[in-house]
């Protein structure tokens, strides 16, 4: 096989949670790009549904699909969907997350339930359903969108209005925790041809424009944060045959954040 021929999708179902958000917008497009059929999923439909129409625009082929990593109900309909439209499932991109806020010292038990019923059940449940879906068929790939501050704290100093106080305790938690649970997926299905692998950012340009801006990039050997488009190619590499001898990589795409 030709090099390039390599990272072609062609044929392939990916189905990317969080699709409607900046990131995922940009993974389900990359995707498309590559020839992959891509389902846009997330609570807003109607997101989804505008990510779908502007692919399809473009020559490729993707549907809106309405998932709630809340509601396990949701999650079977989701992919059932994907399942009745195209009859497998791929690729699997692990991108949604909560967004629940909090402060350590007075985040209530039930705010941290919450949380986890995404970010911990939720994210468990697509991925069972998924993999399932890939042993039937013989083969699979499964992407998770983890993070820097996965592997290393966040700096306060980048912070000097709030220091850390405005972060998320359940963000740092899972972006570690689902790099662990990737490398165990990993290992415990290599022999039926079943990949999972970890993509992490570092800090990555939102709209609006993020309030820590300045100091992240002062902060980032590259001087910029990424553009969501600037993780593309890492998840077409992770989908496609270019990779297909790595599995349980955490791919980190932060511009050299974390080499000081």
């Amino acid at each position: 096989m030709r090099v390039l021929d390599a990272f072609r999708l062609d044929g392939r179902v990916a189905l990317v949670t969080g699709g409607a958000g900046r990131i995922g917008a940009s993974l389900c497009r990359g995707f498309s790009e590559a020839g992959a059929c891509v389902a846009v999923a997330s609570r807003n439909i109607e997101k989804c549904e505008a990510v779908a129409a502007a692919i399809r625009a473009e020559g490729g082929e993707a549907i809106g699909v309405a998932l709630d990593l809340a509601d396990e109900a949701s999650i079977v309909n989701a992919c059932d969907a994907v399942m009745t439209r195209w009859g497998r499932i791929d690729i699997l991109v692990n991108n949604a997350i909560s967004q629940f806020p909090g402060h350590v010292e007075r985040l209530t038990l039930a705010d941290w339930d919450a949380a986890m019923r995404v970010d911990a059940s939720g994210y468990f449940r697509i991925t069972q359903l998924c993999l399932n879906a890939m042993l039937a068929n013989g083969r699979g790939n499964i992407i998770t969108i983890a993070s820097i501050l996965g592997m290393v704290a966040a700096d306060p100093r980048l912070y000097p209005r709030t220091g850390l106080a405005g972060f998320r305790p359940n963000y740092f938690f899972v972006k570690a925790g689902v790099v662990g649970f990737t490398r165990f997926l990993a290992a415990t299905y290599a022999d039926r041809n079943i990949r999972a692998n970890c993509i992490s950012p570092g800090g990555v340009e939102m709209d609006p424009p993020r309030p820590d801006a300045a100091g992240f990039i002062d902060r980032t050997p590259m001087r910029r944060l990424a553009d969501p488009d600037d993780l593309k190619g890492a998840a077409v590499y992770l989908a496609s045959d270019a990779s297909a001898y790595v599995t349980g990589h955490n791919l980190v795409v932060d511009g050299g954040y974390t080499v000081w």
